[in-house]
């Protein structure tokens, strides 16, 4: 029999959603009936989820306003998918990042979901229900030193914190899932590609060889697409992953080498 996929009255927040891995995860959630709410810091132009607020996460009063939001639009959560993320650090390894930096990189990789998270959860508690998925990265086991030290170490305090919050209220019956891509296909690292390739004078898949070749390789032989990934999450967040919680899955085409 198929797998039964359906989110018909549950209420979502989808941070991040109006691009990449954000955007395949709205329209996905969508499909399957699903209320959806996202953030991203501008107005898109082509939000296709139910409802969006303009909102940015990496500080307090974002967090904040999207709390709010999800009050008003949808009276609570069911389930939280914190995809909002990233790096705009630059490379030069340990010597390049100051305070500002380190601050930066926990301000946009881990406070947004403990700050969602706390304002979110005691209503989720006192349903007994819920879900909440962080997307974390293969650069907690995998870091670059050269570029992505501080948004590596971001994204394992998120693991870890993670795991606890999981420890604590799976029991009170919320599940709390972590999903690790490793390089996704989206319209920044196309960019990225682009550039790089530009930089060598080659094409975009000698850009995206480039980064591959940075990475160890993929065996997979190409990164993953925004959809696959999105695949994953919406599978993780229904009632067919009932009995998944507290772990972490990988998502990167075998780029990790190790068991």
């Amino acid at each position: 029999m198929p797998m039964d996929i359906h989110f018909q009255g549950r209420r979502v927040l989808v941070t991040a959603g109006t691009k990449g891995i954000g955007k395949a995860v709205v329209g996905l959630l969508k499909l399957h009936g699903a209320t959806v709410l996202t953030t991203a810091r501008h107005t898109p132009t082509d939000c296709i989820a139910d409802a969006f607020v303009a909102a940015d996460l990496t500080t307090i009063k974002g967090c904040d306003s999207v709390v709010k939001a999800v009050q008003e639009h949808m009276g609570g959560v069911d389930i939280i998918v914190h995809i909002a993320g990233g790096s705009t650090a630059s490379g030069g390894g340990f010597a390049a990042l100051g305070e500002d930096e380190w601050q930066q990189e926990l301000n946009l990789n881990l406070l947004p979901a403990v700050r969602l998270d706390r304002a979110l959860l005691p209503q989720m508690l006192v349903q007994q229900d819920g879900v909440i998925i962080h997307v974390t990265s293969i650069q907690r086991e995998l870091p670059l030193p050269e570029s992505t030290t501080g948004y590596a170490a971001a994204k394992a305090a998120l693991s870890t914190y993670s795991k606890s919050l999981s420890k604590e209220v799976s029991p009170k019956g919320i599940r709390v899932v972590r999903v690790a891509p490793g390089w996704v296909e989206t319209e920044a690292s196309v960019a990225m590609a682009e550039r790089l390739a530009q930089q060598a004078g080659t094409n975009y898949e000698g850009g995206k060889q480039i980064i591959m070749n940075a990475l160890g390789g993929i065996p997979l032989g190409r990164p993953s697409k925004p959809i696959e990934v999105a695949n994953l999450i919406v599978f993780l967040a229904s009632s067919c992953a009932a009995t998944i919680t507290g772990t972490e899955y990988v998502i990167d085409g075998g780029t990790i080498p190790t068991v």
